[in-house]
């Protein structure tokens, strides 16, 4: 880091990437600090500031060695930060920690026996809530959340014929079940139910997937599907709908192909959006037809809703949106990118499912390919191709938002 960097830092003051310390800190709070950011966003310990900004300047000898120490005994995972040290004029220097976003959450701080998980906020480094705590979890790979119990479900909340179609049609699974029991046994093994203190409920992956009606017990699951004949929201909307019910169609598998028996959510969606993304031609073509003209790619339309239904994060209380507007389509799903995926690295073809099991059942029905590409190979090139525009990511904390321009 060159020195006019350093005074640029200290001058703009802390904020969620940046924390001020003098070098006299206990191991255990300069532990907590570093906990704090590992666990956002990543950022900078600068040692030698004051609070106010004013620079004191380090005074531990063997600072670096002292510094390994803590990250070594005070904090888990391990962090290897980099460290350096940058001279100022007056002959007073500041040591600068730099570590990235962790990609190991969560990151606890070790002290007197006991494990504690802190999170950045604003500049200030707190306790995590125990829902801040659960994504957390879910970000590291350690918790599946799609797996979780779903309080006041059994196995009759799941449709049985969708099941069967799964089993035998889609699947083929040679041996299928035929008593309750085994049922129990085999939606158990698949992960669609769970044993919840002796009591077999539906899991949140097997309820979305298969469910009858899944916001009855499970508020954030289905879509809310809205249109409006401007760029904006607006009171009077074309179409507000929230469409509830299974992900997954029901099939007739044959050897010429797949027939469509019973739409799920994905084809209930498509059917509902499609007056609002394409017009008919006003002429009539040879064959007394009026051709319609799609404003989107139809695939890509399509690739966007699954993308959201895969890999949403579920401990978010809010349903995925999907809007229409006079020069764009936007899909928003609930929760950050999972693990360390970035946006340049979906755009590249990185996979990092966050629900594993709802995104193979998706493969099993040939709603996502085996490759897993579908923002490089549809969304990106089949938008760019029809509309000459480049769709749009933005990833928040919260969100992340798909924009496809007409």
């Amino acid at each position: 880091m060159l020195k006019t960097e350093l005074l640029e830092i200290v001058v703009n003051g802390e904020n969620s990437g940046i924390e001020f310390k003098r070098d006299d800190i206990r191991p255990e709070q300069l532990a907590k600090e570093i906990v704090a950011m590992a666990n956002f966003q990543g950022g900078k310990v600068l040692l030698g500031i004051e609070d106010d900004g004013a620079i004191s300047g380090i005074q531990r000898p063997n600072l670096e060695e002292w510094l390994m120490n803590v990250m070594q005994e005070k904090i888990h995972p391990l962090i290897l930060p980099f460290y350096e040290e940058i001279k100022l004029d007056g002959g007073k220097t500041v040591a600068v920690i730099s570590f990235p976003q962790g990609i190991s959450k969560p990151y606890v701080l070790k002290d007197r026996g006991k494990e504690e998980i802190y999170i950045r906020v604003g500049s200030t480094s707190r306790l995590a809530t125990r829902e801040q705590q659960m994504r957390l979890f879910e970000l590291g790979g350690m918790l599946h959340t799609e797996l979780m119990p779903v309080p006041r479900t059994d196995m009759q909340c799941l449709d049985e014929a969708r099941l069967n179609n799964y089993l035998k049609d889609i699947i083929r699974d040679p041996d299928m079940p035929h008593s309750e029991s085994e049922w129990q046994q085999r939606l158990l093994g698949l992960g669609f139910l769970t044993d919840a203190g002796g009591v077999a409920s539906c899991t949140i992956a097997g309820l979305v997937l298969f469910g009858k009606q899944p916001r009855r017990y499970f508020k954030q699951a289905g879509l809310r599907v809205f249109a409006f004949d401007n760029a904006e929201k607006e009171y009077q909307a074309q179409l507000d709908e929230i469409l509830d019910g299974p992900m997954v169609g029901r099939w007739d598998v044959t050897p010429s192909g797949k027939h469509l028996i019973d739409g799920g959510i994905i084809e209930r969606f498509m059917s509902a959006i499609q007056p609002f993304i394409s017009e008919q031609s006003s002429t009539i073509d040879a064959g007394l037809r009026r051709e319609t003209q799609w404003f989107y790619p139809l695939e890509a339309i399509r690739e966007v809703l699954i993308n959201a239904l895969a890999h949403r994060d579920w401990t978010r209380f809010v349903e995925i949106e999907v809007g229409s507007y006079v020069d764009r389509f936007e899909v928003i799903s609930p929760g950050s990118l999972p693990n360390s995926m970035t946006i340049e690295k979906m755009k590249a073809g990185q996979r990092s499912p966050r629900n594993i099991l709802i995104m193979e059942v998706l493969r099993d029905y040939g709603y996502v390919d085996y490759r897993g590409m579908g923002v490089r190979t549809k969304i990106v090139p089949l938008t760019r191709a029809l509309t000459g525009k480049e769709p749009e990511f933005v990833a928040t904390a919260d969100y992340l938002k798909t924009t496809l321009y007409r």
